[in-house]
C-alpha cells in the first residue's frame, strides 16, 4: 500500500490570508476520501494542489510519489484524472462524447489532427459502458443533460487510467433522478479492487457514494477532523465543524444530515 498523496505542514495564501493553514494529510492508493466542510474552508484550493494545477506556499506537498516544485507538473497531471464544473465550459458543444472522452488521452479538450490508434477508441467506448454512456457515444457534447455531462466528465477523467481520481462536485445541481444515477454508478466503481485512489469533494454528506472508506472535515482552512469516515461525519465534528447543531445519520452506505430538533 503507498501513498498517493503526502501533505506537510502546507499552507496556501492569497492577497497575504491563508487559505489552508498547515494542513497534514496522507492518502494511500487503496482510500476512497470525502473532504467536506463549510464554504470558504479551502475544499476546492485542497483538490487543485492534489491535481498539480497549484502550488502551496509552504511546506511539502507530494504527488505520487514526487514533490511539487520539484518535478514536471505536465507529466504529473497525465496520471492523475480531475473532474470539475470548470471542465465544461472547456468542451466543445459540437464534440462527440466519445472524441471527448478519447482526447483525455492527450490531456487536450477538443479533438484536432492528432491521431488516435484502435486500442485508444476501444479503451473510450469501454469506458463509456462502464458508467452506461455507450449509447451517447455519437451524440454531440452540448446536447447531453445535466446529469449525462457529469458522467461523461468523470468518464473523461477515468479514460487514462489514473493512479488518483479527483471529483470536484460530481453530483452537484442535478435533480433527484440524475444525482441519485450518477452516485448508483460512482458507487460501484469506487468499490471495485481495481479502482484508483479517490479523492471527492462535496458539499452535502447525502451525496457520499457507497465505497467511500475516508472523510477529510475542513473548517476555516484547517483540518477539523480526517480518519475513517464511520468515525468522521459524526454528529458532534459535523456540528463543530459547521457552527451549527447538526445531526448525522447513516443508513446502510449513505449518510444523511439534518437539523438538530
Amino acid at each position: 500500500m503507498s501513498l498517493v498523496l503526502d501533505f506537510n505542514n502546507i499552507t496556501v495564501q492569497r492577497d497575504q490570508k491563508p487559505i489552508l493553514n498547515n494542513v497534514n494529510w496522507q492518502v494511500s492508493s487503496s482510500q476512497r476520501w470525502v473532504i467536506v466542510g463549510p464554504n470558504g474552508a479551502g475544499k476546492t484550493t485542497l483538490l487543485r494542489v492534489a491535481a498539480a494545477q497549484i502550488h502551496p506556499s509552504t511546506g511539502t506537498a507530494k504527488l505520487l510519489g514526487s514533490t511539487l516544485g520539484e518535478v514536471n507538473v505536465f507529466d504529473l497531471r497525465t496520471r492523475i484524472g480531475f473532474a470539475s464544473n470548470a471542465l465544461s465550459s472547456h468542451i466543445p458543444n459540437s464534440e462527440t462524447v466519445l472524441d471527448m472522452v478519447m482526447t483525455a488521452s492527450y490531456g487536450i479538450t477538443g479533438r484536432w489532427n492528432e491521431k488516435y490508434e484502435d486500442v485508444d477508441e476501444r479503451r473510450a467506448r469501454r469506458v463509456l459502458a462502464e458508467w452506461q454512456l455507450d449509447e451517447l457515444a455519437e451524440r454531440p457534447f452540448g446536447t447531453l443533460s445535466d446529469g449525462e455531462k457529469k458522467r461523461a466528465q468523470i468518464a473523461r477523467s477515468v479514460m487514462p487510467d489514473p493512479e488518483l481520481l479527483l471529483l470536484d462536485e460530481p453530483v452537484a445541481s442535478l435533480d433527484m433522478a440524475a444525482r441519485e444515477h450518477t452516485i448508483s454508478v460512482l458507487g460501484n466503481y469506487a468499490s471495485a479492487p481495481a479502482a484508483p485512489a479517490i479523492v471527492m469533494v462535496t458539499h452535502h454528506i447525502e451525496e457520499i457514494p457507497k465505497g467511500f472508506t475516508h472523510a477529510l472535515i475542513l473548517s476555516r482552512g484547517q483540518v477539523y477532523a480526517a480518519g475513517e469516515i464511520g468515525t468522521t461525519l459524526t454528529t458532534e465534528k459535523i456540528t463543530g465543524a459547521f457552527g451549527f447543531g447538526l445531526e448525522v445519520t447513516r443508513e446502510g452506505d449513505r449518510f444523511r444530515v439534518k437539523a438538530k430538533n
